[in-house]
């Protein structure tokens, strides 16, 4: 159960990853639509897992491409994040980005449910 800073900074995070990520998208990562769905903090705020979501783009490769090309990057994005987000944090989380799958798993549920 995560606590009421975790979540205030989780939630801090993701609005300003998500304000990055959507204005640098077309120059840095290939064009992807990209998703920040959530953040989430180990409770001594070392570590942030981010969670992203690609929507498909024609000219945009898989998402594993996509969620490469953010990872090749974290450091410079952790860094322009710490600028940004310096005021309320003593020190900046590490970030570990991973590729949010729950669209996929909800499809797949509902695709069984309906099979009846």
């Amino acid at each position: 159960m995560a606590g009421i800073r975790q979540e205030r900074i989780g939630a801090l995070l993701q609005r300003e990853l998500g304000t990055y990520l959507q204005r640098e998208a077309s120059m840095r990562f290939g064009g992807h639509f990209i998703t920040v769905t959530t953040v989430r903090l180990t409770p001594d705020l070392s570590l942030a897992r981010v969670y992203l979501s690609f929507m498909p783009v024609a000219s945009a490769g898989s998402p594993e491409d996509g969620l490469a090309l953010v990872q090749q990057d974290a450091f410079h994005i952790r860094k322009t994040l710490a600028g940004k987000v310096g005021k309320h944090l003593r020190k900046m989380p590490e970030l570990r980005f991973f590729l949010d799958d729950s669209l996929n798993r909800y499809e797949e549920i509902d695709r069984l449910l309906s099979d009846d």
